[in-house]
């Protein structure tokens, strides 16, 4: 899709993807986060989590990658251009499901060559409970001329 293609209100709803006890492991040796929580099973008991739970940044991390298995912009992304309101309501565990929900809340025109779409996005889980919502801005092309 282009930036023309956008209509303020379109939703867009990704497949879904199974949080692994690898990708803890993976995340937490690529970041640098070795935080218990994530980490250590029997302190993560003793937490009011009760279990170990995924890191924020690797949902996030995931959320981007499943969005854009959309292929929403494959042919027409410039650039990712703002973040905000960044909320983790619940936690997520090893062996929840996630999907990602978009919904068009915004568009900027900026010229003739491109413009910003806005999204509020949500990302649940198997039971549909809210973990991550946040607002993304991406600077989209126009439609080419006769394209």
């Amino acid at each position: 899709m282009f930036y023309d293609d956008f209509q303020v209100g379109a939703t867009f709803v990704s497949r879904g993807r199974t949080v692994t006890e690898t990708d803890l492991v993976l995340f937490a040796g690529l970041s640098g986060d070795y935080s218990e929580l994530h980490t250590n099973a029997e302190r993560a008991k003793t937490t009011p989590a009760g279990a170990r739970i995924a890191h924020g940044a690797l949902i996030f991390s995931i959320s981007v990658g499943l969005t854009t298995q959309l292929g929403l912009v494959d042919e027409s992304l410039i650039a990712l251009y703002e973040i905000g309101r960044v909320r983790f309501p619940k936690p997520v565990f090893i062996g929840d499901t996630i999907k990602v929900h978009k919904r068009v809340a915004a568009v900027d025109d900026k010229g003739a060559a491109r413009g910003v779409v806005t999204f509020h996005t949500k990302v649940v889980n198997q039971q549909e409970a809210l973990v991550l919502a946040y607002r993304d801005a991406l600077i989209v092309q126009r439609r080419p001329e006769g394209g």
